[in-house]
């Protein structure tokens, strides 16, 4: 069971070592401006690995459940699906429900854990292999990765590297799992923080923030939803930002350091390094700054 671009590697290494009876993944969504209807990562593998799909609006639906119980798998897995399983799912395979949770557990539980991850400035992160239940991945631990996270790391580039690292320990913990050599172990009581669904507001820079946790939320929010600031009247997107020690006069003032665009915050500066102005595709600081009218000013 899953969704998004994380899931496609789990898929494939399950695909390659394992029978895999079925996938479920969410819906087609409609996309773009044109709106038409797009269909997940996942279901376009699985149709690739001739591999039956199914893709209920909610699992609890009767025709998804009598699909599951005639697909009758040993185990379900599940990486980044997006919707809870309930207990009558939990419970249905022989080897039980196991996650691939892109977090060192119980750190960010949750729908977003890695935009968390880099937005609160953590070290390191890494994925969880866990046995899942009723709560919302309290589930205790069959193994876990860690990686550390560099300071250029955006949400996009720790998703292509912790997909790739989950689906390898995936598929070196099932063996021992399967085979009731491996003991389970409980999540430590301390420690758990949660990571909820992002929404487009949480891609806002609010300058009265510091210019460290501006440029952390740019790479917490790359690629979804965008780091976004109003100006002039439009929303000016941010791809990338650093932190520099330039004085500006108040909160909020813009400022041009060494030819690009800048914010004073309430603490330290932030420069611009890429922005992408409505209607056009991401350019370099400089680049905008030169043909940007009124920049630097209060």
């Amino acid at each position: 069971m899953g969704s998004p671009e994380f899931s496609l590697p789990s898929l494939r290494s399950l695909a390659r070592n394992y029978q895999v009876v079925g996938v479920v993944t969410q819906p087609d969504r409609a996309s773009g401006r044109g709106r038409e209807l797009k269909a997940p990562p996942v279901k376009l593998l699985a149709q690739e690995l001739n591999i039956p799909v199914m893709q209920p609006q909610k699992l609890r639906e009767p025709e998804a459940m009598q699909q599951l119980h005639e697909w009758n798998p040993d185990l379900i897995v599940v990486a980044a699906f997006g919707q809870i399983l309930k207990k009558d799912v939990l419970d249905l395979p022989k080897y039980g429900c196991i996650n691939v949770h892109a977090s060192l557990l119980p750190r960010w539980r949750g729908a977003a854990p890695i935009n968390a991850a880099v937005l609160a400035g953590d070290e390191e992160t890494g994925v969880t292999i866990m046995k899942m239940d009723v709560g919302l991945d309290t589930g205790p631990m069959l193994s876990n990765r860690s990686v550390r996270i560099k300071p250029d790391d955006t949400a996009g580039s720790l998703f292509g590297a912790l997909s790739t690292l989950g689906a390898n320990l995936l598929i070196e913990t099932l063996p021992a799992y399967m085979d009731g050599s491996l003991t389970l172990q409980p999540q430590p009581e301390e420690g758990v923080t949660y990571a909820p669904t992002l929404k487009k507001e949480d891609g806002q820079l609010n300058f009265n923030h510091s210019a460290v946790e501006l440029e952390r939320r740019i790479r917490a929010m790359n690629p979804w939803p965008g780091a976004w600031f109003e100006w002039e009247g439009n929303l000016l997107k941010v791809g990338r930002g650093v932190v520099s020690e330039a004085k500006g006069l108040c909160i909020g003032s813009r400022l041009i350091v060494e030819g690009r665009p800048a914010v004073m915050c309430a603490d330290g500066v932030l420069i611009l390094e890429e922005v992408q102005p409505p209607g056009k595709k991401m350019m370099s600081g400089k680049a905008f700054v030169s043909g940007a009218r009124n920049w630097e000013s209060s």
